[in-house]
This record gives structure tokens, C-alpha cells and sequence, in this order.
């Protein structure tokens, strides 16, 4: 079988999807003859196992239709796999691979999801639905979710009901986890920075217990536009708390690792996400987690091995002061039981053969 994959950029600096994509590349590749169609981009990440192909930006439309059709006619895929919603591309690649007689899958990544959708609804989202991406979803064979949450809002919009759920997975064995669960009085936030990620209700969440965590440093790791980066930057020094923040950047590759394993806790505050593949990460590596009702994972409060909490402040404080009362065995037992969460159900090689049962239908 041969699979097409488009996404608009496979850059480190893009987050979950890019990191989807090389996840699910890497053990898709092996299965099937796997072609993946992106941009050139300043910091691409490898994705084994395939061939990637760089085109034009939309910007050259009639470069990239003519590179794009080229290309497809060359392959000549069983299946086209579209990764994302709302960039132009997505849509047109869709479009023309459709117009060319091959079936469509798209995946929209949480992009779909009430949050985004009500996020600059009018100036954005009500141009792009008109103007292409409701008939994209429409016209697509199959919708593709990472969540039966995702799955249900999908079917909510009623734009297209053959939604088949195919859970994230991560590359689990080569993931260690962590020797010890003494603490090191650090709380660790990994992911792109940007208001969707809730940084900001960690912010006032801390202010509001800032002398419990006095002896704590909650390190906010990742990426996102300066201007941005610089108001949560400003918002900690007004609201008294800027010592125990340390926001340091972008981490990668074995630094990012270390920095799962030295955590105590890992947090993500999010208001949307599809999956949240940082949150497989945190509890790969035996780390504890705290996030949101934004994300599907439920399975952290049933299994305890980490805190699932509505979208407010009160509920972080909460969760944030029951935390800071557990001891090291709690950690411990919470550390382990997740870790064999993901063993058990996120491992990327069953991502893949799920992926490959999905196209088998199409």
C-alpha cells in the first residue's frame, strides 16, 4: 500500500503535530510505502522510515498545484492523508488530490474543537468555513480523531459523520523512565507557549499558594512568539511570583528527557487538545500529571496516576495543594502506574497498525 501524507510543516518549533507526524511516520513507514508532503522549514525533525517531499508555499499557488499534482501522479497513493485544518493548503491539496480521483483522510488535530472554533470566530473561522474549509470536511471519506471526545464534537458539527477514532501513540520502549521519585522540587510545563495552553492560570494557580511553593521551581519549557513570552514574563513579576518561574526556552532531544525525569510533577493547564502528546511523554518517563478537561485524558483520574481538572484557577489550586501532600512512595505508585498506561495502550507501533486497519476500510 502506498500513503500520502500532507502537513504544512514538519518544523520542531510547530509542536504536537509535528511531532505526531515523525511518531507515526517512523512506525507507519514500516507497514507501508509511505511518502509525507510538506514545506522547506528552518528546523525540520527526521521522520525514518519515509520520503519526504518539500513543495512550494500556497503563496506560489500555481507552482505548488503543478509540484503537488506532479507529485501524486508519480506516487500514485491508495490513500491521501491530510494533517490540520484552517491553512489554505490543507484544503486545496484536498481538493486537487480529490479532483485526481484518490480517497481523503483528514486528521484535524484538535483544530476543530469548540475553543478553536469560537477563537477569532468571526474575523477567521467564519471566512475560512465559507471560503473552503466546511466543504473540505464534507467532502473528506473520513474524519480521523485521536479521542472519543474529539470524535463527539466532531460529529456535533455535522458537517461529516464517518469519524473513526485512532489514539496517539508514542515510541514507549525507547523511553526511559525515571530511577527515583525523590523529589527535586520541580514542576515542569513542556509544550509550545501560546494562550491556548493555559500558562497563565498556572501563573495566578501559583500566586494563590506562592508560599507552599516557595521552595519549588516551575519551569515553563518551549517555544512561542516573544511578545507573548514576555507578558507571562511580566504577569509572574506582578503577581509576585516571578522567582519561582524559570522560562528557558525550547528543549530538545535528550535535554528534554532529563528535564521529564527531574520533574515531580508535569503540568499542562490547556483550554483545547486533541490528545496531547506531551501529557504520553510526562507519564512515559513516570512523571505525574496535571491538566484539564481541554484534554481526553480521564484515564489520569481513573487509574491515579495524575489529577483531570476543569478549566479554572480553582480547580489548579486544588490539584496543585493535594499534589504538594503526597510523599515520595504516592509519587512513586503514581509514576509507575502510569508509565504502564502507556505501555499497555499508547504504544506508536499500535498507533500505526490502527492507522493501517483505517485505510484498509476506505
Amino acid at each position: 500500500m502506498k500513503v500520502v501524507h500532507y502537513i504544512p510543516t514538519i518544523d520542531r518549533n510547530f509542536g504536537g503535530t509535528t511531532f505526531y507526524m515523525q511518531l507515526l511516520g517512523n512506525e507507519l513507514g514500516k507497514l507501508v510505502e509511505l511518502h509525507i508532503i510538506t514545506h522547506s522549514s528552518s528546523h525540520p525533525v527526521e521522520i525514518k522510515n519515509s520520503i519526504v517531499h518539500t513543495i512550494a508555499e500556497f503563496k506560489y499557488y500555481r507552482i505548488m498545484k503543478r509540484q503537488f499534482k506532479t507529485l501524486l501522479q508519480t506516487i500514485n497513493p491508495d490513500v491521501y492523508h491530510v494533517n490540520g485544518c484552517w491553512t489554505p493548503s490543507c484544503a486545496f491539496t484536498q481538493k486537487w488530490a480529490q479532483e485526481m480521483g484518490y480517497k481523503v483522510i483528514i486528521t484535524p488535530h484538535g483544530m476543530l474543537e469548540p475553543w478553536i472554533l469560537a477563537r477569532h470566530y468571526w474575523t477567521r473561522k467564519i471566512p475560512a468555513l465559507l471560503l473552503y474549509q466546511k466543504r473540505a470536511i464534507r467532502k473528506s471519506n473520513y474524519l480521523h480523531a485521536t479521542a472519543e471526545s474529539e470524535r463527539e464534537n466532531l460529529l456535533k458539527l455535522g458537517y461529516n459523520n464517518k469519524v473513526v477514532v485512532v489514539a496517539n501513540g508514542i515510541e514507549v520502549d525507547d523511553i526511559m523512565i525515571k530511577s527515583t521519585w525523590t523529589k527535586k522540587y520541580k514542576i515542569l510545563f513542556l509544550s509550545r507557549v501560546h494562550v491556548k495552553k493555559g500558562i497563565e492560570l498556572l501563573i495566578e494557580a501559583s500566586a494563590r499558594i506562592k508560599e507552599q511553593l516557595k521552595d519549588y521551581q516551575i519551569i515553563i519549557a518551549g517555544e512561542g512568539q516573544e511578545d507573548y513570552v514576555q507578558e507571562l514574563r511580566d504577569k509572574t513579576t506582578k503577581m509576585g511570583v516571578n522567582t519561582l518561574f524559570d522560562f528557558c526556552g525550547g528543549v530538545y532531544g535528550e535535554d528534554k528527557w532529563n528535564l521529564y525525569r527531574s520533574a515531580d510533577l508535569f503540568v499542562l493547564p490547556t483550554f483545547a487538545e486533541n490528545f496531547g502528546l506531551v501529557i504520553a511523554e510526562a507519564l512515559a518517563c513516570g512523571t505525574p500529571v496535571l491538566t484539564t478537561k481541554g484534554t481526553p485524558w480521564k484515564e489520569l483520574e481513573e487509574l491515579k496516576c495524575g489529577w483531570w481538572i476543569d478549566i479554572n484557577v480553582e480547580s489548579l489550586v486544588l490539584a496543585l495543594e493535594h499534589f504538594l501532600q503526597l510523599s515520595e512512595s504516592s509519587l512513586k505508585v503514581m509514576g509507575t502506574t502510569g508509565r504502564k498506561l502507556i505501555e499497555e495502550k499508547y504504544a506508536s507501533e499500535k498507533m500505526a497498525q490502527r492507522m493501517m486497519d483505517l485505510y484498509k476500510i476506505i
